[in-house]
């Protein structure tokens, strides 16, 4: 599978989704959103580890440790039996498509282990995708959190996670990639997706990008809104971040604060410098303009309302561990 498996590297919310669409309708590539196939090999013990496991990760991992020192080939053999795994599971979803060549994983969590993914599949395709770090944000919080930006870097600091995974792929390049701006995708899609398929040496399909009208039914976990909304690539997401965060001042402060969290360096490398941040917050709160309202299914709408409760309230009691079942039940529902 090596050289059949394309990753689609990314934040959440950052339009992996939409990239994904369009790879999938295009007639040499197979996909089935998320797989997450990769995060879990990343933290058996030997490359990371789980702080909350049902045995101790800490024997675990000096075990592992001393394990993969005894191979014979070391590092090298424990790869190469990882691969038989994920080799196995690729190929047998691949064969459901024998008119496809190539494999599209796209599960942003992968971005939080490249360097055991890229060692893994070091001669795989790659896609690095970067969006604005507070479009990326404010997609998160008012997609899945109702707004409450506490609730949602509590639950996960999504950019002080993925900012500085991502700066450092973009870095280090430990193998052959391309970039893809967000912004500069959804302007001109033809070209970035012409790009894309010179990059995996694949025919450019100017259709794919109609995704709607190409691809069959997106299955797994990913985007349960915004992408359904349309038939290809739009620009109507591109700056409204903005005017939502700098015209709420609780919103502005607690973004403000994330941003301080992040460093310089990773930020120039992504294509957003700090200077640039602010001067978006700063010419948005200036123009005077009303932050657009999201529309949403009601039935998104009222379960993510009680979500977001649920979040807020839950305790280590019995409740509480209700409470967490209906939880992840709705997490689920909501990405059905």
């Amino acid at each position: 599978m090596q050289n059949r498996l394309i990753f689609l590297v990314g934040a959440p919310r950052s339009g992996t989704t939409l990239l994904a669409r369009i790879l999938s309708a295009h007639s040499e590539v197979a996909s089935r959103a998320e797989p997450h196939l990769i995060t879990p090999l990343a933290h058996l013990g030997y490359f990371g580890s789980v702080q909350k496991a049902p045995y101790d990760p800490f024997n675990v991992q000096q075990a592992i440790q001393e394990l993969v020192s005894d191979l014979p080939g070391g590092e090298e053999d424990y790869l190469t039996a990882l691969r038989a795994y994920t080799d196995s599971l690729y190929g047998a979803i691949l064969e459901q498509t024998p008119d496809k060549k190539y494999f599209l994983d796209k599960t942003p969590a992968n971005s939080l282990v490249l360097p055991f993914l890229t060692k893994l599949y070091p001669q795989a395709g790659y896609i690095v995708l970067t969006r604005h770090p507070l479009a990326i944000l404010s997609s998160y919080v008012n997609s899945f959190f109702d707004g409450d930006y506490q609730v949602a870097m509590e639950h996960n600091p999504i950019l002080q996670r993925y900012v500085p995974a991502l700066a450092r792929m973009l870095r280090e390049k430990p193998v052959p990639f391309i970039p893809i701006r967000y912004e500069d995708f959804v302007a001109d899609p033809e070209a970035g997706f012409r790009k894309i398929c010179e990059h995996l040496d694949i025919s450019f399909e100017s259709a794919a990008i109609n995704y709607q009208e190409q691809s069959e039914e997106f299955q797994g976990l990913g985007d349960p809104i915004g992408v359904g909304q349309h038939d290809r690539p739009v620009t109507s997401s591109i700056k409204r971040w903005a005017v939502e965060i700098a015209t709420n001042p609780q919103s502005l402060a607690q973004v403000l604060s994330i941003v301080d969290q992040l460093e310089d360096e990773d930020l120039e490398i992504l294509g957003y410098p700090r200077s640039q941040i602010l001067d978006d917050l700063n010419e948005a709160a200036s123009s005077g303009t009303k932050p657009a309202k999201r529309s949403r299914p009601l039935r998104y709408t009222l379960e993510r309302k009680l979500l977001i409760g649920l979040r807020r309230n839950i305790h280590k009691n019995v409740l509480g561990r209700v409470l967490k079942k209906l939880q992840f039940a709705l997490d689920v529902i909501l990405r059905d």
